[in-house]
């Protein structure tokens, strides 16, 4: 069953830089959400306490399934985190990395082999699992990496801007995949600085200068700014500071 994450007036800071400040949203289970913001937005300091891995300064962040809410801790076994930073083993193969996650997860083999077909077929790197993830084009580097995550089905998928330096064909493949596997038992958080990839989230949440502008479907967010785009919501709030 998905995860509902209430973020509750967070803020964080990172050395002298306040990263988020009063930040308070609200993640439904089972959707595709966009945290979309330029670079600096502080879109990677919420997913990463999204994760349990940094603490707010103020604030809280709850978790919800089923009725029942959980602490971080209790949640921490069910989320999976995809950071920006290259984070894989140059030197081992795709199977080898996927054998890695399988023991981290403590996964038994039957589950392995299944999860382990399925996400092959779905990515399209059944050719390629013999292959060193660094010598993996970009995009097959990042199909890696998401797979490793999703093995452990997790009911909440953090995703940290998944499609950068990654080609059109790879960053149309990679949303495929999420969509493959988002819905009543995943909800996925991704965040991503290209604005045209906001229109393909069912709720998007605007960052900027570490404050929520606001949040809702894409078509509502646009409406709400009388702008065609989100480039264009973003470049109007440029406008109001020249």
């Amino acid at each position: 069953m998905a995860t509902r994450v209430q973020v509750e007036n967070v803020s964080k800071k990172m050395g002298a830089t306040q990263a988020l400040q009063n930040v308070g949203t609200v993640f439904e289970a089972g959707r595709v959400h966009g945290v979309v913001g330029p670079n600096g937005a502080g879109k990677t300091t919420l997913l990463r306490l999204l994760a349990g891995l940094l603490h707010p300064d103020e604030g809280d962040i709850l978790y919800e399934r089923g009725g029942q809410t959980l602490t971080a801790v209790q949640e921490r076994p069910h989320i999976g985190y995809f950071p920006q930073e290259p984070s894989l083993y140059p030197d081992l193969s795709c199977m080898e990395h996927l054998e890695f996650f399988r023991d981290l997860y403590g996964l038994n083999a039957t589950d392995f082999d299944k999860r382990t077909s399925e996400l092959l077929s779905a990515t399209g790197m059944a050719p390629f699992t013999d292959r060193p993830a660094g010598k993996l084009s970009g995009g097959m580097y990042k199909k890696l990496g998401l797979m490793c995550v999703l093995l452990n089905r997790p009911q909440l998928l953090l995703l940290d801007e998944p499609t950068v330096g990654v080609d059109p064909v790879s960053r149309q493949e990679l949303w495929d995949i999420v969509y493959g596997f988002a819905g009543p038992e995943m909800t996925v958080i991704l965040s991503t600085s290209y604005m045209d990839e906001a229109q393909r989230c069912a709720k998007v949440h605007l960052l900027q200068d570490g404050h929520l502008r606001a949040a809702g479907a894409p078509r509502e967010l646009t409406a709400r700014f009388h702008a065609e785009n989100f480039a264009d919501i973003f470049m109007q709030d440029g406008e109001k500071h020249d």
